[in-house]
């Protein structure tokens, strides 16, 4: 491998990132770990505005995937800018998974969202054969995020964003987590590739805090959770989420008292590889997962 084809981003030939034939109906991204490599060095002094001016460009079918925290309406905004720049530009629409245990707050907020950026789509994608709480209770019992945690994460978050992804060809997907966000994300690269979904992640707010994503808010009067002003910093569902006290973390709020800090979109796809079978997920689009009742 040429060490100036390193440099310059691009090696032809043998890519060690390739998707997995069952994903190769989206477009083939390929980059090689050095490529990553050389890209996150490039990316880390920028400003998000600029990498994400480069990741339209560079990135086929890309969506932002959010739940309308502060950062993913941030980077909303950053977007809807840089569209206005290029108007003729494909835009980058939304993923939003609804989970059918939202605060009615964040629902809100979705209205809100699309009256102001009106010509961003945003697909909302539910728990399969479930379109209220009844109905996802009457298949699967009462409480499952207090009696099977990690099944919960797998029917309400991980299946419909690996949906989401088939339908929609996702190629590269934008997301909001920052590293003062503590945890797990206190390390994240701007650029990370998901080997087992063949999905670009990127994080284009990596090295920012929340004082700074929350000035941008309010100097760009971007539309956001009222729930912001009761004491909450970072809003899941209603079940796992709480406000947080004077100079606690960010994230604080989430799954209070428990170990845990990620909803399971970010976690291995394999870590739910026993849902996948034991609840009769159909084809790898996401057929209906069927659990017994407890």
């Amino acid at each position: 491998m040429d060490h100036n084809d390193i440099e310059s981003g691009y090696v032809s030939g043998h890519s060690d990132y390739s998707p997995s034939p069952s994903k190769r109906s989206r477009p083939n991204v390929s980059l090689t770990k050095e490529h990553v490599e050389y890209l996150n060095q490039q990316m880390e002094p920028m400003h998000p505005m600029d990498i994400l001016r480069f990741c339209k460009v560079m990135f086929p079918n890309l969506y932002q995937s959010t739940a309308f925290g502060l950062t993913g309406l941030a980077t909303l905004d950053m977007l809807s800018k840089i569209q206005h720049e290029n108007p003729s530009s494909r835009p980058v629409h939304l993923i939003f998974l609804d989970t059918l245990y939202h605060f009615g707050e964040t629902h809100d907020l979705v209205d809100r969202v699309k009256e102001r950026y009106p010509g961003v789509a945003v697909h909302i994608f539910k728990p399969h054969a479930a379109e209220t709480v009844k109905e996802f209770e009457k298949t699967y019992g009462e409480e499952l995020y207090k009696t099977a945690g990690e099944l919960y994460d797998w029917i309400v978050k991980v299946e419909p964003l690996e949906r989401a992804y088939d339908e929609l060809k996702v190629a590269a997907v934008l997301n909001g987590r920052r590293r003062s966000q503590g945890a797990a994300r206190g390390s994240i690269p701007v650029i990370e590739f998901d080997d087992e979904r063949g999905i670009i992640k990127i994080n284009p707010l990596a090295t920012w805090t929340f004082a700074q994503v929350n000035e941008y808010i309010k100097e760009n009067k971007v539309p956001y959770n009222v729930l912001l002003d009761r004491g909450y910093k970072s809003v899941g569902d209603w079940h796992s989420t709480s406000p947080v006290g004077e100079g606690e973390d960010e994230r604080a709020g989430r799954w209070k008292g428990q170990s845990k800090t990620e909803c399971g979109i970010h976690n291995r796809k394999s870590r739910y590889a026993q849902f996948a079978g034991e609840t009769g997920q159909k084809g790898e689009s996401g057929g209906q997962v069927v659990a017994p009742v407890s």
